[in-house]
């Protein structure tokens, strides 16, 4: 990447709204480059719903052009840091291997519990500029090209910012204003965009010890698993040195589109099912996923969470000075273990633009633009791969059920994910700002 130094004060004054992953790293990076950040969180403290996470070697690198991946890293044990191949197997008695992905040794990953990622960044925000129990119901557009953003709060206050960053997840109220849609002002978050996808995932952390107990014959210490079965499918990867494995269990109705069947309002996304539910939903299945679903039963009633995701595809993820990022922009099916490591990618092309030298608040809506022009095609390209992964691992990839269909489907499926170039990309809305007249300088070489 070879766009110039940053330099130290745009003259920007920027809200995040949504303190999770990519709203926590986009703040921090930049913080780090001096342009000044206010973060607004709706919980009342820093954390994450979820479980694990999976981190890609794209994400790996964001990480490290940032300069936080050591942070991360003195969290985690000594080598965890390292491929992560996927092993896919038969969901179905015997365990037939169906493909062993390739991960070279340059692919480094990083499967790391969300709370744990988020308590090793939190001291390098500002505690001044962080506040909690801010809720965003609504943004208004500034009244003149001079003014700022106002942002609208649940509990009746307000703030003003030059650019908003919408990284408040996938019932994004930043998302309504983007795309000029209505808000439910009852809770502030914009569901026209939001569908539910047929899907559930049984979610879980369980002891890797309880596990072995059980005579698991599949190693699910040594590396992530995808148990594949007609209209279901298992994820499992290590954490915690390999003492905890996540577990997420998915089934799927694709009897009807997305969004034809939807939650009955006010139904929380995230219920408890009984462990016979669970085994109910997989009955059938081979021995290792019988005994791997009765020891998530043994702690206690599985969560299900119902997966939503932005559909249709948004046209623009900015309007005005406003953008939004992450789930916010692009919330899909997690089934490319991709959702973080593209909400990342935005987050760093957005620090290297806002914190570009010729950045300032006279031509910041152009620059948004150029974030937009790169990262839109990226980010639901791989948002619609995510889709047609969870078919592959179903049955219901093009080439068909069989383990040599499988095989055909999954042979490179993660290339377009984890190789891409990011720093081109950057480049590249560089060169188009400067081509627009926006920015002075020449173009840059890609």
């Amino acid at each position: 990447m070879s766009h110039g130094e940053n330099r130290r004060d745009t003259g920007l004054k920027v809200a995040v709204v949504g303190g999770g992953m990519c709203g926590l790293v986009v703040a921090i990076g930049l913080r780090k480059a001096g342009v000044e950040v206010d973060i607004y969180e709706a919980a009342s403290k820093f954390g994450e719903i979820g479980a694990g996470v999976g981190l890609g070697p794209n994400a790996i690198r964001v990480l490290h052009d940032l300069e936080i991946l050591d942070e991360i890293l003195a969290r985690v044990s000594p080598g965890e840091l390292a491929p992560r191949p996927f092993l896919f197997l038969s969901g179905l008695d015997g365990h037939e291997t169906v493909f062993d992905y390739p991960t070279p040794p340059e692919d480094a990953g990083l499967g790391i519990h969300r709370a744990t990622f988020l308590d090793a960044l939190v001291h390098l925000v500002d505690p001044d500029k962080t506040h909690f129990n801010k809720r965003c119901i609504s943004l208004r557009a500034p009244l003149s090209p001079s003014a700022p953003m106002k942002i609208n709060f649940a509990d009746g206050s307000s703030a003003e910012a030059d650019v908003v960053l919408g990284g408040d997840g996938i019932k994004s109220a930043v998302r309504a204003f983007v795309a000029d849609e209505n808000v439910d002002s009852t809770n502030g978050s914009q569901l026209g965009r939001v569908v539910f996808t047929n899907t559930y995932a049984y979610r879980a952390l369980v002891p890797t010890e309880e596990v072995e107990k059980l005579g698991i014959k599949s190693n699910l210490r040594s590396r992530p698993h995808c148990f594949c079965g007609p209209g279901k499918h298992i994820i499992t990867f290590p954490i915690k040195n390999t003492t905890i494995i996540n577990v997420v269990a998915f089934t799927c109705d694709r009897s009807i589109p997305w969004g034809a069947r939807p939650l009955p309002p006010g139904t929380p996304w995230v219920t408890q099912r009984t462990p016979g539910e669970l085994s109910a939903e997989y009955a059938g299945w081979g021995a290792d996923v019988t005994r791997l679903l009765s020891c998530i039963g043994n702690l206690g009633a599985p969560s299900v969470w119902a997966i939503h995701a932005v559909d249709p595809l948004l046209q623009t993820y900015v309007r005005g000075r406003a953008a939004v990022l992450g789930d916010a922009a692009h919330g899909t099916l997690p089934h490319l273990g991709a959702g973080a490591g593209q909400a990342l990618e935005d987050a760093l092309v957005l620090v290297r633009l806002l914190t570009h030298p010729n950045t300032s608040p006279g031509n910041v809506e152009s620059v948004l633009k150029a974030y937009d022009l790169v990262r839109l095609p990226r980010a639901n390209m791989v948002l619609a791969e995510s889709t047609r992964a969870g078919e592959v691992y179903e049955g219901y990839g093009p080439s068909g059920p069989s383990s040599a269909g499988m095989r055909a489907d999954l042979e490179n499926r993660w290339d377009k994910v984890w190789h891409h170039d990011l720093g081109a990309d950057v480049d590249r809305a560089v060169n188009w700002l400067v081509e627009k007249g926006i920015f002075s300088g020449l173009k840059v070489s890609i």
